[in-house]
Order: C-alpha cells, then structure tokens, then sequence
C-alpha cells in the first residue's frame, strides 16, 4: 500500500470509463494500474500486486467471470465487479466465482469509493483477525489464521463472505436485525441494502452447509 491508499488494479476494456476511473482513484490518493482484457489484467496481478481490483465482466478474450475464478483459486485479492450486466444471475455468478462486491453500471463515483472503502476494511480486519476458533458441528472457524472448516476441508469463503460469518457468529443468541448486520457487515451507509444481505447470506449457505 502506498502512504496515502491501496494500490488499485482497473480492468474495463471501455477506455473512457478506464480513464475516467483512473483520474478519480489518482485524485483520491490511489495507486493505479489498467488493463483492458483478461490476459493483461492477470498478469498486472502478478506484476503488481494490487490490494484490489475493479473488474468489467464484458472483457474481450478471457472473460470478467473467468479473471474472477482464476484470481481467486490463486489468492484473496477483493474484488468489485463493475458491470452493465445487472441481473441476478450475473451478480449470483461473480458473487459465487469470488467478487467481493458488484457494483452496476453506469455508477456514480462516490459509491464505487465507498465499494472499494468497505473492501479494503474487510481485508485488512480479515488479515489481522487473532480471535479464538469456533465449532459447531462440522463448521469449524479459526479467527486468527481466517481458516473455514466443514468437516476438516477448507471452506474457500471471500473476506466479505468471512466477515458476515463472523458477525454471525459473534452475534449468536443476539437479536439481529437486518439494518444492525448491514451496518456491521457493510458499513453505516448500507443499512438499507437488503439485497445484499439476501444475496451474501444466500452465497454462504452454498458454501458452509451440508447439500
């Protein structure tokens, strides 16, 4: 990271929204790399070393969703999927493939910076986590090396995904509300977002419970 913020990998194949991007994260005291397709923005992750990435699906050759399941087999970089592509499909598929976040176009800056705040959070609570385990069943959860467990595999979650299992799990017995777990999870500015909680919740439940 550098002094001022996190280093930034762009991946959009529209060069207006590439720069447009770049210029604003720059402004804000980000450091900023590009890549318009598939190829180009896995290796500028390999050469880089970006603390996140913003990633179109529309790419041409290897596309968004293919960068996305290649990225994550390989690390926990975040990631926020900035798409047109706005059905639920899509965003169960980047969210199941490994996106942190998804954010569709056209989108206004100061929420994309608000995205990329929250995700970076979760990284970096994630990666300084020294809490004790949790079992229950065959979920077991070890804070302090991020390790999820259903019957002795690792579980691969995303850092927004162990977050929210986390918050469950730390809020078991509480009465919860929706806008108290979105605002735990995602942030104040999020307490309304229901979806999301429909969504992640849903995304969990596929990774950590029994078929």
């Amino acid at each position: 990271m550098t002094k001022s913020g996190a280093r930034i990998l762009v991946v959009d194949d529209e060069v207006e929204i590439m720069r447009a991007l770049q210029r604003s994260l720059t402004a804000h005291g980000f450091e900023v790399f590009t890549a318009s397709n598939g190829e180009d923005a896995l290796e500028a992750i390999s050469h880089y070393r970006p603390d996140l990435m913003l990633l179109d699906l529309g790419l041409p050759g290897i596309s968004g969703l293919e960068v996305c399941k290649k990225v994550r087999e390989q690390s926990n970089l975040p990631i926020i999927v900035l798409s047109v592509k706005d059905a639920e499909r899509d965003k169960v598929q980047a969210l199941d493939l490994g996106a942190d976040d998804y954010v569709p176009k056209p989108f206004g800056m100061d929420e994309v910076l608000a995205r990329i705040r929250v995700a970076l959070r979760h990284s970096a609570q994630t990666q300084a986590g020294t809490e004790p385990s949790f079992t229950s069943g065959p979920l077991k959860v070890d804070f302090a090396q991020r390790l999820v467990q259903i019957n002795g595999q690792e579980v691969k979650l995303t850092p927004t995904e162990y977050d929210l299992l986390k918050a469950l799990i730390k809020n078991r017995g509480k009465i919860m509300t929706r806008h108290m777990l979105l605002s735990q999870v995602w942030g104040t500015g999020y307490g309304t977002e229901s979806h999301y909680l429909h969504v992640y919740i849903g995304q969990l439940r596929r990774k950590i419970e029994p078929d």
